[in-house]
């Protein structure tokens, strides 16, 4: 197994997260590879794994901190860390060390260009992004926001380092009145996200004028500043969650829930 540096073969590999296999993924659109052009210029990094055999079975990018949604100086932040762990397509790739040297290659990375150390978020929950994995690679949890909602963790090369942290929502999309108001934020960074805000945008276009679909978009740091959130979804003023993404048949059904009780 090697560590190797996103090459112009394995871009739209890249692009899907591995995915290729998966229809999911289509619905998703060209809005990573948006985002990967704009940041290749601003520092960002992608490595993938490949296996004995030739086949690429992990991927992790990070990006100078500046550039991401969490608060920080002279770090860099990993947006992703993920190592195929499907039966279909690629196969599992999992408990065989890839994420390990992902992690060390992205460190030993950061470090060489002059980071202060370098910095995660992950989930409580066992399916991706684990906290509790990158506690057990020697991480530390520097800030957190609800009970279920991802903590940040991170690991200072120096002493002189400066915590991290998690940039707070700072206002709601506005309600329109008479109608339903259907807000969807976009990064661009994550195939997930960009499958939430395209299955937001289908769904809010099939009630004709009852709702109003909210485009936002957040790559501009001037915008997301001001909202303080660079990938959501909001219905009426009410935060979504989206992780995992829920599909375009319960988007859909909620905001049928809120055109009902306008009384259309």
């Amino acid at each position: 197994m090697k560590v190797i540096n996103l090459t112009e073969e394995y871009k739209q590999l890249y692009f899907v997260c591995l995915e290729d296999w998966s229809e999911e993924m289509k619905e998703a659109g060209c809005h990573k590879e948006v985002w990967y052009n704009k940041m290749k210029d601003k520092g960002l990094q992608v490595k993938l794994a490949i296996d004995d055999n030739g086949k690429v079975g992990g991927m992790i990018q990070y990006l100078p901190i500046e550039y991401s949604f969490v608060e920080g100086k002279d770090l860099y932040f990993i947006s992703c860390i993920w190592v195929h762990g499907h039966k279909k397509g690629r196969g599992n790739f999992q408990k065989k060390g890839m994420g390990k040297a992902l992690l060390h290659a992205a460190e030993a990375d950061a470090q060489a260009k002059g980071a202060k150390g370098i910095v995660a978020w992950g989930i409580p929950l066992p399916f991706w992004m684990k906290a509790s994995w990158f506690k057990k690679q020697g991480y530390a949890k520097v800030d957190k926001q609800g009970l279920l909602d991802p903590v940040l963790l991170w690991k200072p090369f120096t002493d002189n380092a400066f915590p991290p942290k998690w940039v707070r929502l700072r206002k709601k999309p506005q309600i329109i009145p008479g109608k339903v108001t259907v807000a969807s934020f976009l990064n661009g960074w994550c195939p997930a996200m960009n499958m939430v805000f395209e299955r937001a945008k289908r769904a809010a276009s099939e009630f004709g004028d009852k709702v109003v679909f909210q485009e936002i978009e957040t790559f501009d740091r001037n915008v997301f500043w001001e909202w303080g959130i660079a990938d959501a979804l909001f219905i009426d003023g009410r935060q979504v969650r989206t992780g995992p993404p829920p599909s375009y048949e319960k988007i859909k059904k909620l905001i049928a829930e809120r055109v009902k009780k306008l009384g259309y």
